[in-house]
């Protein structure tokens, strides 16, 4: 069956940079869009990156363009986001989403598959 994990979250300094991984298996990694969302306490689920499935297209949320940067390596089915300049606000379990598709969905219910989830605490 198909398994996304994520890692590499945990506590940093507001300012600082953190690098998450999530490492697919069950499905044919390149055929899939990869999707990063964060939620909050509280909070919806909410967009933050995209990358196409070659890894051409990417699409950030505007709260974090600029500041975060996610990439992928169809060799060892994982995807990457690079967050840098963390703010208080980021704050929040990440999650690594899958679909099958040729465009980049930002929506959480367009993915079909989904990772546990990888909190990231920023202190101010």
């Amino acid at each position: 069956q198909v398994q996304l994990v994520e890692s590499g979250g945990g506590l940093v300094q507001a300012g600082g940079s953190l690098r998450l991984s999530c490492a697919a298996s069950g499905l044919t990694f390149s055929s899939y869009v990869m999707g990063w969302f964060r939620q909050a306490s509280g909070k919806e689920r909410e967009f933050v990156a995209a990358i196409s499935r070659r890894g051409v297209s990417t699409y950030y949320a505007d709260s974090v363009k600029g500041r975060f940067a996610t990439s992928r390596d169809n060799a060892k089915n994982t995807v990457y986001l690079q967050m840098n300049s963390l703010k208080p606000d980021d704050t929040a379990v990440y999650y690594c989403a899958a679909q099958a598709t040729v465009g980049i969905p930002v929506g959480a219910s367009q993915y079909s598959y989904w990772g546990q989830g990888t909190q990231v605490t920023v202190s101010s």
